[in-house]
């Protein structure tokens, strides 16, 4: 059996939310768990579109067993009109299983976003990913107003999770406070998942 780790599952088109998934996968390791890092294929209006199963570079693709047997879950994608990418939301779908089985019950969880705009539905997205994680019966966890970046972010930053604004032309690198927020989220998931760990009731 492998050790427990908290599951980075995100997609990302242009870099921004895989390099908040990487920020948050330190806080995690940071607050005491191992990070693991897993994305999703995009997907097509071409009917016979078929990605490698295996991609070229960055993280692999999740598994239902990845999210199955994590002890806790990053969701991330960046902002699509106000709601999370339709790859994530795809992958999200397919997860009947897992909910009749209730495999993700009492399991914690965090979510995160990146905009091009600054009032580009950072918090929508971050409520969208949020509804079928509350379906399954995972415990949600923001970012509470102790974290001083909560309170002096310029960019992105918001209790319902982190969030990161990438710029119109999506170049914007995380700025310090942003980074703090991720690194912060992961710290908090990883905590949390040791304090629920039955192994230590």
């Amino acid at each position: 059996m492998s050790a427990p780790y908290i599951l980075v599952l995100f997609y990302s088109r242009n870099g921004a939310t895989g390099e908040m998934a990487r920020q948050i996968a330190r806080g995690i390791e940071m607050g005491g768990m191992e990070a693991r890092l897993r994305t999703v294929p995009a997907v097509s209006t071409d009917c016979e579109a078929v990605a490698p199963s295996i991609p070229e570079t960055g993280a692999l693709y999740a598994t239902l067993d990845d999210l199955k047997n994590c002890a806790g879950l990053a969701l991330g994608s960046p902002t699509r009109f106000g709601n999370m990418a339709a790859p994530l939301k795809y992958f999200l779908d397919g997860t009947s299983n897992l909910w009749l089985t209730g495999a993700l019950v009492g399991k914690p969880a965090s979510v995160f976003t990146s905009t091009a705009s600054l009032h580009g539905g950072q918090e929508t997205t971050l409520l969208s990913m949020l509804l079928p994680l509350l379906h399954h019966g995972m415990l949600i966890s923001g970012l509470p107003y102790s974290e001083a970046a909560l309170v002096e972010t310029r960019g992105g930053g918001t209790p319902y999770g982190a969030s990161h604004h990438a710029g119109a032309d999506g170049k914007r690198a995380l700025d310090e406070h942003e980074t703090a927020l991720c690194r912060a989220l992961g710290q908090r998931l990883a905590k949390t998942a040791l304090l629920l760990d039955p192994a230590k009731a």
